[in-house]
């Protein structure tokens, strides 16, 4: 008779030094393009035109255009299509999305000095995923299964009676046993008749996962102008982490034997992330020609250094006549740190006459360099001492590559008080199309991993539309924008490779993400 486990998991060896692995922190990589109404309209495309709060968390300089103190608040709405209702996350959500001032000195007639803040949502997590497909000659628990024979680890029990992955001829826990491996080990493939181990193949999966929060941008900006032909700017940012993902992962058991289902197994997991990091910004807008209002602009960000917390919870429900457990479960908490790649960017901006203004942006950013980090210890002052995942950093290469950003907008102006504007952006795909979120890699990250899906994003494109309004020092702007990213969306990894079966089906699904968003920014000058 199967055992009901209800007690949290024992790690059987405790292991201090953490970090994650490379697909869960890639979710902390990038930014939306969110903000005022004015900057979104225009796709964003503004580093060089200047004089709109939102640069300062791109072109610090663009601040130093702004001949006026100013304030603005702006909020909306996100909405995703094709995607159904799941763990109470709607399609359409509320955003609360900027905040922030500019207070404007003249300090000599050729000069100005521009102190301000923002806060701005620099990304929106809510997402609802889904994928659903068969599986031929494999299943999640195959793969730990898999693992075993390969020699990875071996499978012993701890002092608690629980099934563990150790390395190979010690007394230390592996660590690519993950703690999806732990459920899959004790609830499905020990048989607790003889003591052994089998895999057990799946025809067929569905997935659910609701993503949830938010990162808050605070960003501190000094900047200024001299004789209108030099801009200068320099931002401290701060990023407020607060992820919560909750999935529902279930497989159809299948014997080859009988020719029929036997049955099936669910996992339900929630991820939290919570933290925060600093990074700093530095930029400049030069207009070369005096009798020219045509702008360069250029900027350098660099990586932002995360201190985080994550936790999962999770539970494996079993409703098959395999395996010892009926149930089992994996709850985990650790501290690990996260350091994100450079940012650059060249801009170019202009306008002719009063009624027509142009932008034009290029940013590039390594994902493949950010870097999952091992906390070794903490200073006097509790701030963490942190060295690089190496095994890891390895699998990051293998499935992140450089993100280029083309950004491109235009403003026009028919009467002083109306303002119509149009935006787009390109963003090619940070993730390589064999990408793998790799659990045989010999790290902490893995050994703390609950699920084992991956989603390999595709290039993004985003169309924006803006409308702008100028009453007295009132200004009232609405934007829209609409975004679409493909994907293909993994189960787990293709162990194909290290299996004997001629038939193997890991059940690759093909995933959209379609999001729109409707803003208003009212903001006023003083």
């Amino acid at each position: 008779m199967k055992k009901i486990l209800y007690a949290a998991m024992a790690l059987g060896m405790s292991l201090p030094a953490v970090a994650q692995d490379t697909y869960e922190s890639a979710r902390l990589l990038g930014d939306d393009l969110n903000g005022t109404a004015r900057y979104v309209g225009m796709g964003g495309a503004m580093e060089a035109l200047g004089a709109d709060i939102s640069t300062m968390g791109t072109n610090p300089a663009g601040i130093g255009l702004f001949r006026h103190s100013t304030a603005s608040l702006s909020f909306g709405l996100v909405s995703q299509a094709d995607a159904n209702k799941f763990d109470g996350l709607g399609k359409t959500n509320m955003s609360f999305d900027q905040a922030g001032f500019v207070y404007s000195a003249r300090i000599s007639p050729q000069s100005i000095i521009n102190v301000g803040f923002n806060y701005h949502k620099g990304k929106n997590f809510d997402q609802i995923l889904s994928a659903a497909n068969r599986l031929i000659g494999c299943s999640q628990n195959g793969l730990t299964y898999t693992k075993w024979t390969k020699g990875i680890y071996d499978l012993e029990e701890n002092k608690q009676g629980d099934v563990i992955g150790w390395e190979p001829g010690t007394d230390y826990r592996s660590y690519s046993f993950s703690e999806a491996d732990y459920m899959n080990a004790n609830v499905l493939i020990l048989d607790p008749n003889n003591g052994k181990f089998y895999e057990t193949v799946a025809d067929a999966y569905t997935f659910d996962r609701a993503h949830r929060g938010w990162i808050a941008d605070y960003d501190f900006n000094l900047s200024g102008n001299y004789n209108d032909r030099f801009f200068w700017g320099l931002t401290f940012g701060i990023k407020d982490v607060h992820y919560k993902g909750y999935s529902e992962y279930a497989e159809s058991l299948y014997s080859s034997e009988y020719k029929n289902e036997t049955g099936s197994v669910a996992v339900g997991d929630e991820r939290r992330i919570t933290g925060t990091g600093f990074n700093l910004k530095f930029g400049a807008i030069v207009r070369p020609f005096e009798e020219s209002p045509f702008r360069i602009g250029a900027y350098i960000h660099t990586p932002t250094w995360y201190e985080l917390t994550t936790r999962n919870s999770s539970v494996m429900e079993n409703y098959s006549k395999y395996g010892a457990w009926d149930k089992g479960y994996s709850d985990q908490e650790y501290e690990f740190a996260y350091h994100t790649p450079w940012k650059f960017g060249l801009s170019l901006g202009t306008t002719i006459g009063t009624e027509l203004a142009l932008g034009a942006t290029y940013e590039y950013s390594d994902y493949s360099a950010s870097q999952n980090r091992i906390i070794d210890g903490y200073d006097y002052y509790d701030n963490a001492e942190s060295s690089t995942d190496d095994a890891m950093k390895v699998n990051t290469e293998r499935s992140l590559k450089g993100v280029s950003t083309f950004k491109l907008g235009a403003e026009y102006k028919p009467v002083p008080e109306l303002a119509l504007r149009l935006g787009y952006n390109y963003l090619t795909s940070g993730y390589k199309m064999d990408g793998v979120r790799d659990t045989q890699v010999d790290s902490p990250g893995v050994m703390y991993a609950s699920t084992t899906d991956y989603v390999n994003w595709k290039d993004t494109q985003r169309l924006t539309v803006g409308v702008g309004f100028k009453v007295g020092k009132v200004n009232i702007d609405l934007a829209y924008q609409l975004s679409k990213t493909d994907g293909e969306f993994h189960p787990f990894q293709d162990y194909s490779s290290i299996v004997s079966s001629a038939i193997f089906d890991s059940g690759v699904t093909k995933v959209t993400n379609k999001r729109s968003q409707g803003l208003l920014t009212i903001g006023y000058t003083f």
